[in-house]
């Protein structure tokens, strides 16, 4: 604990110096009121801090909800309870982090005898990511209000911020049309159907003749055909990547943004249409995992696992997350790869560990390309700063494309996906996988 002047007090002494200063008085006469007045502070602040509430007659308490998504309002509440039998003026200041763009951080309130007093502040904040709050510091102001005692008092808590779903409406779309894709009507895509049998029926005017079953219709007397189903209950597993590459910034945020709301539509679509969805987040080691699954929650285990990983500014080490894939996931998945399509990380990480996995699964290798560069190489030539950056962005593109080439030739699906479209896309081949019955 400590003892600390107010500003009442740097008042009183601001006055009585002005006065000391109109005061036509001999030098040596100035120099030793002015110690007079420090030594009159001091023990101002020190007398009246004394005299102040003791800090052990009140208890404090944060609420707060547990999680908060990025971008909604919440609500911080102080509780202070006094079991004093005097009112005491306290102020108080928390550890609040700016990104959570706390209305106030502080505040100033009058405690009456065994009260309890309750003072909130709405927070927003902007960024995902796990905040400890560990403490706050409290003044207690003397009965003059001069002096204060001042403390941190431990009030530990631990605010969590996931990140928002900004993909939702495309997440909803995709499923409505798979859901068109199971019943076998025609979606916007063409004919949906399936591979997974489902029932024998009545040969219809729209049927495909060659869905008749002959057995069937011979010992009926009558067409009938197999109708199908997209299969359910199959894998899709997010190789999320959180090495250096993905803290490169497009359109404003690291492209690991990007991957994570891609990750949380992907498990969203999957789950609702039947099929399992799990993650893998790696970096130089194997970082967060969610075992693949159809519960009601898994999306938000999923958000749970990803909503305080941060990019890590080393090389991520792809052999050793895929022998770990390959090692718990023996049975033929989807495994979505999210990472970027920079041909010097791709050539040096990706492309030498890709037959660990493409010999048993479907691999789908998913990134954001940054629409600033493709600016750049639509930009008119002026100056030479601009035909230098043309040149670069164009050669930045031309390698984009020949990376995405190879990675096709090794029967990789590839989603190079513009900012706030991944979701989409990325759903759109999960559901072509199961159209087609690649998995």
């Amino acid at each position: 604990m400590s003892v600390v002047p107010t500003r009442r007090l740097a008042l009183v002494v601001l006055a009585l110096g002005a006065v000391l200063a109109v005061v036509p008085v001999a030098l040596p006469s100035v120099w030793v009121a002015a110690g007079l007045l420090a030594a009159l502070a001091v023990l101002l602040t020190v007398g009246d801090a004394l005299a102040a509430v003791r800090p052990g007659a009140f208890t404090f308490e944060r609420r707060h909800p547990p999680v908060v998504v990025a971008g909604t309002d919440a609500t911080v509440e102080w509780v202070v309870r006094s079991s004093s039998s005097r009112p005491a003026r306290l102020a108080v200041a928390d550890e609040l982090a700016p990104s959570l763009r706390a209305s106030a951080r502080r505040f100033e309130v009058r405690v009456p005898a065994g009260a309890v007093v309750r003072v909130s502040t709405t927070i927003r904040p902007v960024r995902r990511g796990r905040f400890e709050l560990p403490r706050i510091a409290v003044r207690i102001v003397g009965p003059l209000g001069l002096g204060a005692r001042q403390r941190e008092v431990p009030l530990a808590s631990v605010l969590r911020v996931h990140p928002p779903f900004r993909s939702r409406d495309d997440a909803e779309l995709a499923i409505r049309r798979g859901r068109i894709l199971e019943i076998g009507l025609r979606s916007a895509r063409g004919l949906g159907t399936g591979t997974e049998f489902e029932q024998l029926r009545e040969y219809g005017p729209d049927d495909e003749f060659r869905r008749i079953d002959w057995t069937a219709t011979a010992r009926t007397g009558r067409p009938i055909v197999r109708t199908f189903r997209a299969e359910r209950n199959q894998t899709v597993v997010a190789v999320l990547d959180t090495g250096r590459v993905t803290a490169g910034r497009v359109a404003g945020v690291p492209r690991l943004e990007h991957a994570v709301d891609a990750v949380t539509a992907l498990g969203e679509v999957a789950t609702r249409l039947g099929d399992r969805c799990g993650l893998v987040a790696f970096g130089s080691g194997i970082r967060a995992e969610v075992p693949p699954a159809r519960r009601r929650d898994q999306v938000g285990r999923l958000t749970e696992a990803m909503y305080a990983l941060e990019p890590e500014l080393t090389e991520s080490d792809y052999p050793t997350a895929f022998r770990h894939v390959v090692a718990r996931y023996r049975r033929r998945a989807m495994l979505v790869v999210l990472s970027d399509l920079l041909e010097p990380a791709v050539e040096d990480s990706l492309l030498p560990a890709l037959p660990l996995v493409t010999r048993t699964h479907l691999v789908v290798v998913a990134g954001v390309r940054d629409p600033e560069v493709e600016a750049w190489a639509q930009e008119p030539v002026g100056d030479p700063e601009a035909v230098h950056r043309r040149a670069a962005a164009t050669t930045a593109l031309a390698d984009r494309r020949r990376t995405a080439a190879r990675l096709r030739g090794l029967g990789v699906t590839v989603v190079d996906a513009a900012p706030g479209h991944l979701a989409r896309e990325l759903a759109e081949a999960y559901l072509l996988a199961k159209q087609t019955g690649r998995l």
